[in-house]
């Protein structure tokens, strides 16, 4: 038997993002919400969630999430470095692509249909349904 370790990939807060969508749910929200966008920080486990009505609101999500990590951590000169998401269309798209350019932020994607390789975020998916 293999004694189990705790390993992380990162030093510090926002240097990696685990992203993913969420939905569409089988049971709309009172205000009309069917899709989840889940974020969690890798080095902290700090996760951030948002409830969108369509799947076509989460750049906007995303770099409000931005700014608001940006303003929160100014005074420690910290920004995201990478993040890491499926290939949803949502995620990969020209928007995302330049955004992600002009902040200087890497972004990987996991491979096709292998959702276990963005695992962090799933894990927090599977516990979020669980929750609701």
């Amino acid at each position: 038997m293999h004694k189990k370790g705790k390993y992380l990939s990162t030093k510090e807060p926002l240097e990696l993002l685990h992203m993913d969508l969420m939905g569409p749910m089988q049971t709309e929200s009172l205000g009309g919400k069917r899709y989840i966008f889940v974020c969690v920080d890798d080095f902290s486990r700090f996760t951030w969630t948002y409830f969108l009505r369509e799947k076509s609101e989460t750049f906007d999500k995303f770099k409000m999430l931005c700014t608001k990590l940006q303003n929160e951590m100014n005074s420690n000169i910290r920004s995201i470095k990478r993040i890491r998401s499926d290939h949803g269309r949502e995620f990969e798209n020209a928007s995302f692509e330049s955004y992600c350019d002009s902040l200087s932020i890497s972004h990987e994607f996991s491979a096709l249909r292998t959702p276990q390789q963005n695992g962090v975020v799933e894990r927090k998916n599977r516990v979020l349904q669980e929750m609701a």
